[in-house]
């Protein structure tokens, strides 16, 4: 039995027996002394956890918005890895959250005070939040932006003079840039086409030191959703290349917001072809004294990738709320897929040739010969008949093609919820009209627990919810709607959009209108972008993807302006979802939609002395049953005007 437990434990007790009387002195007892009020609650989903970790299970808990989940579950988290004597992985739904935990004054530091405990913890962030240094060295050499000249200026020494493994330290954490904005970002983070196994400077990638150092976390190890994914789809094809998974074996899985986990899932399930980085990589092939019959086929393959491109978005179409484009698999498209297949296999062959030869680059020649391995079996994918779901993107002139094999339950039941270990999903909205069915089935979930707890608050007291009504076409007139309240709160709003072309929008509009700072996602890192809100009272933070996890207890949010019915798109991944109900719009489309109203209209309160307002912006031609739905979920009693 491990020494590091919370509680005395002798060879002869039940583990369980123990945790469940410790968990009683914790609520009870150690916690009010230290300050924390004793909530109803958050005991009750304290006892409700027990039977999931003891019958290592999958358990559904919701609970309301200051009901303490987040303690709770820490707490069973961090003594089943002490018991297990592996870490606990928490997966929170984007990198936002995870920082939200860990801050100094979050609730790992107060349960560390309070219980006397010194917790192991450490994150785990996904790849693209860390700096790659063959990119850097690329912009610096070329001067492209005095930001990755002050990037470059500020690395570590050993990153450059090779000292000693002694005089290592973590870097290049995307927090660490918070000046930069999400689109300098990706020219200097990891993305698709590195090949960090055979990096020359992979010993001394940040990207690594972080890697090698949660995998040592002994009490837990917070990552976002999108990382535990690409884990649990990529750890057997690491482990054939002689890689270690991306996360250590563990005890258990807890999933925060666990509502969204699968986005997640559909996330790292798919395989992205984009035109312009076949393009960039074959161009660079051409920079090497090749055969002239390569070269020939490289110009070949150049070309055809741009006319399939074309080919595919002059028959996308799609939903002016989503960046998915549905595919129209006509003659054309599928005539110039195989074109481009068939030069790739060509293009494949030959550059077997061209390594024996030595004139191509090492670290090129693997990263393309992987990649182009990717695009074939993509292209593959795409051209044959299969059960999946397949769409086209377009964003900032790059092309995508992206596929999805198969729908997320299938992989989720075998290869997550097939492992005997407890799985608790936490947060306040996961059931929809008191059925966890929905969010059961989405995931693959066959067999679980589950319980609901409503949150202490007051709504009735401390919310005002007014609902005004717009027309189909009167985006102005909403806009000024925003900015009106904006300055009626003095600031101190949050606002949230359903597509990033609303907030980019909003963004002109707004922009010198009034006298309070604004800060736009996008703009800056996040974290950082949350900071500054919450410390700057009079400001407004406008957002896509913050309708869960975030927590600006006080005055700095008051005024939550939800800028219309979060529906979801009309998009290949719900269209394939909707196919598969026998009524998609109540199935499908309005449990989404309610649950991420009611996980937006959570912003707002807190705690116990929060008050504030939240704004609905409604469609005057909304039907009935919507109304009605909405209704029955508010916390407090709407206002309805014109």
């Amino acid at each position: 039995m491990s020494n590091r437990m919370p509680f005395a434990v002798s060879r002869s007790e039940s583990f369980y027996e123990k945790l469940s009387e410790w968990i009683g002195d914790v609520f009870y007892d150690i916690l009010p002394e230290a300050g924390f009020e004793i909530r109803d609650e958050q005991i009750f989903m304290a006892f409700q956890l027990e039977k999931a970790f003891k019958d290592k299970s999958v358990i559904f808990a919701e609970a309301g918005v200051g009901t303490g989940k987040t303690i709770v579950y820490l707490l069973y988290a961090i003594s089943y890895a002490r018991y297990i004597n592996k870490p606990a992985i928490i997966a929170c739904a984007d990198e936002t959250l995870i920082e939200q935990l860990v801050k100094k004054e979050g609730d790992i530091a107060k349960l560390e005070k309070a219980l006397g405990l010194n917790i192991d913890v450490r994150l785990a962030k996904s790849r693209d939040q860390y700096l790659c240094l063959n990119k850097l060295d690329k912009l610096v050499a070329n001067d492209v932006h005095d930001h990755y000249n002050r990037i470059f200026d500020e690395l570590p020494d050993f990153v450059q003079t090779g000292s000693s493994l002694q005089k290592f330290e973590r870097y290049g954490d995307r927090k660490d840039y918070p000046e930069l904005s999400d689109e300098h970002w990706k020219n200097v983070s990891w993305d698709s086409i590195q090949d960090c196994f055979t990096c020359e400077k992979r010993h001394r990638c940040g990207q690594t030191l972080h890697r090698e150092y949660y995998r040592g976390a002994n009490d837990l190890i917070i990552c976002s959703h999108d990382f535990y994914m690409e884990h649990i789809w990529t750890k057997e094809s690491r482990k054939r290349e002689g890689q270690l998974p991306l996360l250590p074996e563990n005890s258990c899985v807890i999933f925060d917001e666990g509502h969204l986990l699968e986005y997640a899932a559909q996330k790292a399930l798919t395989y992205r072809f984009t035109e312009q980085i076949l393009e960039s990589l074959l161009t660079r092939l051409m920079a090497n004294d090749v055969r002239e019959k390569t070269l020939n086929v490289i110009e070949d393959a150049i070309y055809q990738n741009e006319h399939f491109f074309l080919t595919l978005s002059m028959t996308a179409s799609g939903d002016t709320g989503s960046d998915k484009k549905t595919i129209e698999k006509t003659d054309d498209v599928m005539r110039e897929g195989r074109k481009l297949q068939n030069l790739i296999n060509t293009l494949e062959e030959e550059l077997v040739f061209e390594s024996e030869m030595y004139v191509i680059n090492e670290y090129d020649l693997k990263i393309v010969e992987e990649y182009l391995e990717q695009i074939a079996f993509s292209l593959s994918l795409f051209l044959k008949d299969l059960k999946g779901i397949t769409w086209f993107e377009e964003n900032n002139e790059e092309r995508t093609l992206v596929i999805m094999p198969r729908m997320v339950e299938d992989i989720m039941r075998e290869e997550v919820f097939s492992q005997k270990k407890p799985f608790v999903f936490s947060s306040a909205t996961l059931s929809e009209n008191k059925s966890f069915e929905y969010m059961s089935k989405s995931l693959g979930v066959d067999d679980y627990l589950s319980f609901t707890v409503d949150s202490p608050f007051d709504y009735e007291e401390n919310m005002i919810i007014h609902m005004p009504e717009f027309g189909e076409k009167s985006g102005t007139a909403k806009m000024e709607y925003l900015l009106e309240q904006i300055k009626l709160s003095e600031g101190r709003a949050l606002v949230l959009f359903n597509s990033r072309s609303e907030l980019t929008e909003f963004k002109a509009f707004a922009t010198g209108k009034l006298g309070v700072p604004f800060f736009f996602e996008g703009d800056a890192e996040i974290s950082t972008l949350v900071s500054n809100f919450q410390n700057d009272e009079h400001s407004v933070l406008c957002s896509v993807n913050l309708w869960e996890g975030l927590d600006i207890p006080g005055r700095s949010l008051e005024n939550v302006l939800i800028y219309g019915l979060p529906f979801p798109p009309h998009d290949p991944v719900f269209s394939a979802k909707r196919e598969g109900a026998s009524n998609p719009f109540r199935e499908v489309d309005l449990p989404y939609m309610i649950l991420r109203l009611r996980q937006g209209i959570g912003r707002l309160i807190r705690t116990h002395e929060d008050k504030g307002t939240v704004h609905i912006l409604m469609n005057e031609t909304e039907n009935h049953e919507v109304r009605e739905m909405i209704k029955r979920v508010l916390p407090a009693e709407p206002s309805i005007t014109n």
